[in-house]
C-alpha cells in the first residue's frame, strides 16, 4: 500500500508539463478502456447467461450520469489509441523525437487529434443523452 501512495503522490507532485500530463492521461485512459471493455463483455454476456438482467442493464445505461460517463469514456478510449500510436511511432521509428521540444508538441497534437476524432462520438452520444437521458425530442 505504501508503494501505491508513493506513486500517486509522485504523479501529483511532478511538474513535467505536457509530457508528464500525456503520461498520466495515458495511464488514466488505459484504465478507462479496461473498464469499458469489461463492462461491454459482461453486459453482452448477460444476453446469453442471464437475459432477464440484460434489459435492466440497458435501463441503467440510459441513466444520464452513466451516459455522461460513457461520453467521457469514449474520449479516453480514443485518446489512448491515438497516444499509443504516437508512442509506438516514436519507439519504433523515430526515437529522436523523444526530445523535450518535439515531445511537447507531439503531446499537444495528440490531444488535439483525439479531441477532433471524439467530436462525432460526442455529437451522437450527446444527442442520445438529451433524447433518452433527459427525455427531450420525444425520447422514451
Amino acid at each position: 500500500m505504501e508503494n501505491v501512495k508513493t506513486a500517486l503522490s509522485g504523479y501529483a507532485k511532478y511538474k513535467g508539463r505536457e509530457g508528464h500530463f500525456a503520461f498520466v492521461l495515458h495511464r488514466i485512459s488505459g484504465l478507462a478502456t479496461l473498464v469499458f471493455l469489461a463492462m461491454h463483455i459482461v453486459t453482452t454476456a448477460t444476453v446469453y447467461f442471464a437475459s432477464q438482467w440484460y434489459e435492466r442493464l440497458i435501463q441503467v445505461f440510459r441513466n444520464p450520469a452513466v451516459m455522461l460517463a460513457e461520453i467521457v469514456m469514449a474520449f479516453f478510449v480514443i485518446y489512448h489509441g491515438v497516444n499509443g500510436l504516437r508512442i509506438a511511432w516514436f519507439d519504433l521509428f523515430r526515437p529522436d523525437l523523444w526530445a523535450v521540444g518535439t515531445s511537447r508538441r507531439s503531446a499537444t497534437t495528440t490531444l488535439i487529434i483525439a479531441f477532433v476524432l471524439w467530436l462525432p462520438a460526442l455529437s451522437i452520444m450527446g444527442y442520445n443523452l438529451l433524447r433518452y437521458g433527459f427525455n427531450l425530442s420525444g425520447g422514451k
